[in-house]
């Protein structure tokens, strides 16, 4: 197997699976910042000082940064750029929209201000026609920042709704998902987010279908997907490569980039994850 020891690591006598270096196109992932654990700058560093060369972005979830002072805010954001890592916002462009157009420019500004790379445009919580996605995909691009639409099958996804009740609700069609997410990249998102709630959260029996027709719809390099569980992201590695971008909490890092690299693994994926390094890197 031909490999890449990676950049800066002890023991690196022993193989690996090919991970390029940051700043990567493929393979990425990406931590949620605080939101379920509250944690300071100190925390993230020591994250960063730990991890950061697998640690590509970080997220605020459910607006969780408008809790925080602004310079706070930045301290993070300023931890991230550091370590060569994108801040994205998470879920909270929901929220803003139900107070105009005023208001979402502010946010856009604001989200400068604090050091943003990349905006989150998350559709579980509201019925978003295409038409409006494109418009704040262009209008996230045209302030200067990234957009990720954040696209899923289930209605009401993206909080902490149980299982039950997003039964009631409904799931919404793979094609439709499809086709927003190639209309949404054509306009210049960056990349799709792919919500896990219909897919391997908050469901009986996990939906590998639809991730199947994601990844086939859309390409692999194009999404990434929510995992933020143990047995989620082995199973995305399992089946689609090292190279597949993912969404984890930031205490799962080295299990996850552990995994990337073949160096561990459960029963399933133990010394079975390969990827030969280009031949200009081997």
């Amino acid at each position: 197997m031909s490999t890449a020891v990676p950049h800066d690591v002890s023991f690196n006598f022993v193989p690996r699976a090919y991970r390029p270096a940051k700043p990567r196109t493929f393979g990425i992932t990406e931590i949620r910042a605080p939101y379920y654990d509250t944690f300071g700058t100190r925390h993230l560093q020591d994250v960063f000082d730990v991890a950061g060369q697998w640690v590509d972005g970080i997220k605020w979830a459910g607006g969780s940064f408008a809790l925080l002072p602004q310079d706070q805010v930045r301290a993070f954001s300023d931890i991230a750029h550091e370590h060569g890592s994108y801040v994205s916002s998470g879920g909270w462009i929901e929220t803003v929209l139900r107070y105009g157009d005023d208001a979402v420019d502010h946010y856009l500004k604001e989200a400068k201000e604090v050091g943003f790379d990349v905006i989150e445009i998350s559709t579980g919580f509201i019925m978003l026609n295409t038409s409006g996605l494109l418009r704040l995909v262009d209008k996230v691009v045209k302030a200067g920042l990234k957009a990720k639409p954040e696209l899923g099958i289930q209605i009401g996804s993206g909080g902490d709704s149980g299982e039950a009740e997003l039964a009631v609700e409904g799931a919404k069609d793979i094609g439709d998902l499809i086709d927003r997410g190639r209309r949404a990249l054509d306009a210049g998102a960056s990349i799709i987010m792919i919500e896990s709630e219909g897919i391997t959260e908050n469901v009986r029996e996990w939906n590998t279908g639809a991730a199947a027709s994601v990844i086939n719809g859309l390409g692999l390099e194009n999404v990434m997907f929510e995992a933020a569980d143990g047995p989620v992201f082995e199973w995305y590695v399992k089946n689609y490569g090292n190279e597949v971008n993912l969404f984890v909490d930031h205490s799962q890092v080295l299990q996850l980039e552990g995994l990337r690299q073949n160096i561990w693994g459960n029963t399933s994926t133990w010394g079975r994850v390969i990827n030969p390094a280009p031949s200009a890197e081997s």
